[in-house]
């Protein structure tokens, strides 16, 4: 199943209207249980180093992690990059529109080094998964780190993410470059191009990934099928959302032995 045409769709609807827009951030930000993690990770680690002032968006896509950043800490200021024009086109407009002026939007390919000792902090938010050449990457955001700056790259693990059990499966997710990292990969691609891990966790345990198909897959799916099932998402949500909010909670207050997703934090 392909996201890009789906986004494309979103991204049509929300493009010249600054409620809807923000409206879209508040839905992605209560039924995706990543944001929920990620989110938590930013704030504290944006509270811990409150001397961290430039942040670098590595992958910005609808650019709801940077407008998160640039709402709750205005202290900084934010580069937020993709390599989709449209995408970058309709977050400068909506910024613009919202008065938000310390994010800067340009569109980049990650795989081109374009930054060298600018960034306190740089965040990756579902884009690894996406890129096959992803040590290339790594060592990019490596250079574009100021010493002791800090990376959190979010993606999926090799423990079912993408919602394929092995490498051969094939992923939920029609562009992904691959289905996930194990924790040992990831380590030693950050660790080979300079980063020291200093932290991985996962997210999406038992609960979590139980709600993401809940949630996120079935609808999807739903929606895949043909567009006017739209209607139906309404009631469905009704009858579901309940019990998909308490199981996404269950994953973010508890610790997750295993998951199919990685949190990870590396320091230059």
């Amino acid at each position: 199943m392909h996201y890009d045409p789906i986004k494309k769709s979103i991204g049509n609807i929300v493009r010249d209207n600054v409620v809807l827009r923000k409206l879209l951030y508040k839905l992605l930000g209560l039924m995706f249980l990543r944001e929920w993690h990620v989110k938590r990770e930013l704030r504290e680690l944006l509270i811990q180093h409150p001397q961290f002032q430039r942040i670098f968006d590595a992958g910005s896509g609808f650019g709801q992690y940077s407008y998160y950043v640039a709402k709750r800490f205005p202290r900084v200021s934010i580069h937020a990059v993709d390599v989709k024009a449209e995408q970058i086109d309709d977050c400068r407009q909506f910024f613009s529109k919202a008065n938000i002026a310390n994010v800067q939007f340009s569109v980049e390919d990650l795989t081109e080094p374009k930054h060298e000792n600018e960034f306190d902090l740089v965040m990756s938010v579902d884009v690894m998964e996406h890129i096959p050449d992803d040590v290339g990457v790594f060592r990019n955001l490596y250079k574009a780190l100021k010493p002791g700056g800090l990376v959190l790259v979010n993606t999926p693990s090799n423990l079912g993410g993408s919602d394929a059990e092995s490498p051969e499966d094939e992923s939920f997710i029609g562009e992904h470059a691959r289905n996930g990292y194990g924790v040992d990969e990831i380590r030693t691609k950050l660790e080979s191009v300079g980063f020291s891990v200093q932290q991985i966790k996962f997210t999406y345990g038992r609960w979590g990934s139980l709600a993401w198909r809940w949630g996120v897959k079935y609808p999807m799916q739903m929606l895949h099928v043909s567009k006017l099932l739209f209607l139906f998402l309404p009631f469905y949500y009704m009858l579901t959302l309940p019990f998909t909010l308490l199981l996404m909670y269950l994953d973010y207050s508890m610790t997750n032995t295993t998951g199919t997703g990685l949190l990870v934090i590396a320091k230059k």
